[in-house]
């Protein structure tokens, strides 16, 4: 039965761990949307992110969280206790833990009126102790401000995803090592310098190579097998583990029970090479695929490195500088030239000269007077003014921007669904047939034809060719991680593309029509040409050099514009005294005593 969309319902994106392959995330899809109350599940395998739509008077993040946990896989969250005052009795703690649970991106609030203190569970990493702080000043309670030594959920994951690439490049190397050893070991009979060595002792020593290979660099494909083996289903890790494991527990038997071996009239066949470069070739297909997420998520954090970290506060007329976490709607917030707006806000005090490119793409600052409203991260280019803080933490413009940029990464194009359908299913089918293979070939391969070892031995090594040469995570990887690198490069070029579904529509354009052509630009002003009196005695040179000599004291683009045209043409500059810049009308000085 197909679920109907609720207007009411919300709409959450939390970060998962512990997906290997794009199965896990058709796992999750499916379990998911099973739970009463969902509406909508959208798992991407590329950016571990999950978005969620639900009924919030049937379910809750928190029995989702766990649906998704008993499958093995976790939803981490932050945790943060801070200080309420003005709470009196059992009431006031109701009423504060209902208004931080209303924030979306909130999981638990529990208060403690004894201690007088707040812990708060939430998942949402653009949300934080400023949203906290604002949301109870509405009822009348206050947050006082103290410094926090935590560090955001986001640059959790970011060190968390340092560490996995770091440990899967140590493995890698490892693993690598030991597998050419293992390689050249197993060439004693054609390499002269190995050909003294007893074949008894170069097993032990194969042996003993491939042993941390397989159990040491390949832990994490049993364990993601075991998970999956607890909890009803097979995927990647499965396929890797079970087809490796084939390989060297075969050799192991090998190595103990030469005598047996050799009886099925192929020698003693050692397969440890085999089960060890496998491992080494899959765990660099990890290390690769994390670090293209690592790339991928490079727009995000150069979109949160916009805003300042801190913003200078006007209490009790003197300016005192907080983190960014501690303002509050309605504090006035002062801004000189040359710094980034901290916050959105509407200019209580002066004028200014602000760089906007950043949202709008316009290259000419926008003129502010006041009464204007100011974007945060923007940059002030000129002037000195003071503004009212109006939309904080999640609610601001670049909160917005960040979160269409991390909707778009995660969302999935139509041909996607198709592979992650595949590849859902793709492991048993996959596991299946290797099973026959191995069946067929064992039972009737000499009948069929000639076969170049023992049919045992034979049927082995298709089952395990089979096996691992099936892996699916290409398909399931390929389409999400594009999705993920081609929306992340237009984020950092200035271009917000809404999602994979757009990205696949866009090869049947033809015709592109803009309706305004102003901010098709390169994003910064350039002189094209230089026009003077016809009967003026000076040149175009001279001109420039007075014009960008002038301009040097200003700090206005134009200006900036004006400079660097005289650089390209190498004039010499000169010295300018008694500099006064002129808001809109321009800029004065003396050069060599003239005005």
């Amino acid at each position: 039965m197909q679920k109907t969309e609720l207007a009411d319902a919300i709409a959450i994106t939390v970060p998962v761990n512990g997906m290997t392959c794009a199965s896990c995330a058709s796992r999750i899809e499916k379990i998911v949307g099973e739970l009463e109350g969902t509406q909508k599940v959208s798992v991407i395998f590329g950016s571990e992110m999950a978005s969620i739509s639900y009924d919030p008077a049937l379910t809750s993040p928190l029995k989702i969280f766990a649906a998704i946990e008993n499958l093995g896989f976790s939803v981490p969250r932050q945790k943060i206790v801070f200080p309420v005052e003005g709470m009196t009795c059992a009431s006031c703690v109701s009423r504060v833990e209902k208004n931080l649970l209303r924030l979306d991106g909130v999981a638990t609030a529990h208060v403690n009126l004894a201690s007088e203190r707040a812990s708060v569970e939430y998942f949402d990493p653009r949300i934080g102790l400023g949203d906290f702080r604002s949301s109870l000043a509405k009822i009348g309670f206050n947050v006082p401000a103290e410094e926090s030594g935590q560090i955001s959920q986001r640059d959790r994951e970011d060190e968390r995803r340092q560490k996995e690439s770091s440990l899967l490049a140590w493995k890698f190397g490892v693993s690598a090592v030991l597998s050419l050893l293992i390689f050249l070991a197993g060439m004693g009979d054609m390499l002269p310098f190995l050909s003294h060595v007893d074949p008894a002792q170069n097993r032990w020593l194969l042996f003993l190579l491939a042993t941390p290979v397989q159990f040491w660099a390949g832990w994490q494909f049993y364990k993601g097998a075991w998970t999956g083996f607890r909890h009803g289903y097979a995927d990647m890790n499965t396929l890797i583990a079970v087809g490796t494991s084939a390989a060297y527990l075969y050799s192991v038997f090998a190595v103990l029970f030469p005598t047996i071996v050799a009886g099925m009239d192929a020698g003693v066949p050692l397969y440890f090479d085999t089960a060890a470069m496998i491992v080494t070739l899959v765990l660099l297909g990890r290390l690769l695929e994390a670090r293209a997420k690592g790339h991928a998520s490079d727009a995000i954090k150069k979109l949160i490195g916009l805003q300042p970290k801190t913003a200078r506060v006007l209490k009790d007329e003197k300016e005192i500088d907080i983190p960014i976490a501690q303002v509050m709607a309605g504090d006035i917030v002062v801004i000189r030239p040359g710094e980034k707006i901290p916050v959105d806000g509407v200019i209580t005090k002066g004028t200014a000269s602000i760089d906007e490119s950043m949202l709008t793409g316009e290259s000419v600052p926008a003129e502010k007077i006041l009464g204007d409203a100011v974007i945060g991260a923007s940059v002030n280019k000129t002037g000195y003014f003071n503004i009212r803080a109006t939309r904080l933490g999640r609610d601001s413009v670049l909160s917005h921007i960040i979160k269409l940029v991390e909707e778009a990464q995660g969302s999935k194009a139509p041909v996607q669904r198709l592979a992650d359908k595949v590849a859902g299913i793709f492991v048993p089918v996959v596991m299946a047939i290797a099973s026959l293979a191995f069946v067929i070939w064992w039972s009737f391969g000499e009948s069929i034809t000639d076969l170049p070892s023992d049919p045992f031995l034979f049927a082995m090594m298709i089952f395990i060719a089979v096996m691992i040469i099936a892996c699916p995570c290409a398909l399931g990887l390929a389409t999400p991680t594009a999705i993920m690198v081609g929306t992340g490069k237009g984020a950092e070029l200035g271009i917000l593309i809404k999602g994979g579904e757009v990205l696949e529509r866009v090869q049947r354009i033809d015709t592109i029509v803009f309706d305004k052509t102003g901010t098709l630009t390169e994003g910064e002003p350039e002189v094209t040409d230089v026009f003077i009196d016809t009967e003026s005695k000076v040149s175009v040179e001279e001109f420039l050099v007075l014009a960008a000599s002038l301009e040097k004291g200003s700090e206005h683009p134009l200006g900036e514009a004006v400079i660097k045209e005289a650089k390209r043409r190498k004039l010499k500059l000169k010295e300018i005294s008694r500099f006064k810049a002129l808001p809109g009308f321009g800029a004065q000085a003396q050069i060599a005593g003239a005005e």
